[in-house]
């Protein structure tokens, strides 16, 4: 009987507390209402309804998520107005209103898709909900737009991020996004951007099937996604994307350096970096950037003549490329050295080998007059060449600097 008597007290407190509970949640609503219907303390009657979601047992009450959107959607409308009337306003708020607007809503369609206890969807409020967000949807766009200006790239991507989510829900169907909205590339491109911006790799990728439809940003898409592959440590990705870069956009700045610089130093391919400066070559002949870098390949191949040859075309079109003279006072004398270093013949090529030290020193000697300070590159060379020629005062000069 004792036990029983508890029993009985616990379910009377159990009720009496639910019922309380009801009574004091039902309170909070009515006062949201109230303000939600004055049009006064909506920032209360938003902070109340987000506090009675934060209980698991309010997810699915269909009173506090509508209050909640409707005190939300009329400061949305008070702060529209005074923009139109052209009235102080903060114009950020409006546009984090806009996201709030959108997540909310979406969340309140997701728990009204549920299934009842008898399997039915009932959805009362999908189309409603779904004209009124679609009437605001620009302001995705533009608050992207503004935090992008702004150099908020975290804030930016959201809004964009939600730009484009919405023409895979399901509430906005209808209005078929993926076929009819023409800005979704562009706005796959500024969410890639700004992900990008941010280094996330994950967001930088996760639209990156609109993004590449904006044929206006098309090559930075690239760049970003080959920098993203890089850092993903996804190589195979990352050099299809600098080859594609390079194909499409052979004078673009970001690939032809990368894709020499993957076949030389990961690849150790030359063949391959010589192909690609030839068939960027090909499209401008006269690019410094191509010469140098086919100038650079030969002569770590040891193609020591052609090397030359390109460096000296280089010179024709910009005599004070410091480099180009490099390259071919270095084609020169690895030459010389190749010939000193083979003991055999090393005496019967005596003459050959001062000839290539010649031919080298003028190159080198204009290296030191564009590049002084660049002592480590043209000291020892000149050392040597000063040492074979005889030449005994230039000699004794480079002598000294490189004991100091």
């Amino acid at each position: 009987m004792i036990v029983i008597k508890k029993i009985v007290i616990f379910l009377i407190f159990i009720n009496v507390f639910c019922v309380s509970t009801g009574m004091a949640q039902k309170k909070v609503i009515n006062e949201a209402q109230d303000q939600i219907k004055s049009g006064k303390n909506l920032d209360k009657a938003v902070a109340s309804m987000e506090n009675l979601l934060k209980d698991s047992a309010n997810k699915s009450n269909e009173k506090v998520w509508l209050t909640l959107y409707d005190a939300l959607k009329l400061q949305y409308i008070q702060g529209n107005e005074k923009l139109y009337l052209k009235e102080k306003y903060d114009t950020v708020q409006l546009f984090n209103l806009t996201l709030k607007l959108f997540s909310v809503l979406e969340k309140f369609d997701s728990i009204e898709s549920l299934p009842d206890k008898k399997g039915r969807v009932k959805l009362k409020y999908r189309e409603r909900h779904a004209e009124f967000l679609d009437h605001i949807r620009p302001n995705l766009y533009n608050g992207g737009a503004y935090f992008t200006y702004k150099q908020k790239y975290a804030q930016a991507y959201e809004f964009f991020d939600e730009y484009l989510k919405c023409s895979d829900l399901q509430m906005f169907s209808h209005y078929k996004y993926a076929t009819n909205d023409k800005l979704l590339p562009q706005a796959a491109y500024w969410a890639t951007y700004c992900a990008y911006k941010e280094g996330k790799s994950k967001e930088t990728l996760k639209h990156t099937y609109w993004a590449l439809k904006d044929t206006a940003h098309y090559e930075y898409m690239l760049q970003y996604l080959a920098e993203t592959y890089k850092e993903e440590n996804d190589t195979a990705r990352y050099v299809s994307t600098l080859t594609e870069g390079f194909k499409k956009y052979p004078t673009f700045s970001f690939f032809f350096p990368r894709l020499i610089d993957y076949y030389c130093d990961v690849e150790k391919n030359s063949a391959k970096a010589l192909a690609v400066v030839d068939s960027a070559l090909v499209v401008d002949s006269k690019n410094q950037v191509f010469l140098f870098a086919k100038s650079t390949i030969l002569l770590n191949i040891g193609r020591y003549d052609e090397c030359v040859q390109v460096c000296n075309q280089l010179i024709e079109i910009n005599d004070t490329l410091k480099d180009a003279y490099l390259n071919a006072g270095l084609a020169y004398y690895n030459k010389a050295l190749k010939l000193e270093n083979n003991r055999k013949s090393k005496w019967k090529e005596l003459k050959s080998i001062k000839s290539y030290y010649s031919k080298a020193l003028p190159y080198f000697q204009t290296f030191r007059k564009l590049a002084p300070d660049m002592e480590n590159r043209w000291a020892v060379p000149l050392y040597t060449i000063y040492l074979n020629l005889n030449m005994g005062k230039e000699f004794e000069e480079i002598d000294k600097i490189l004991r100091k």
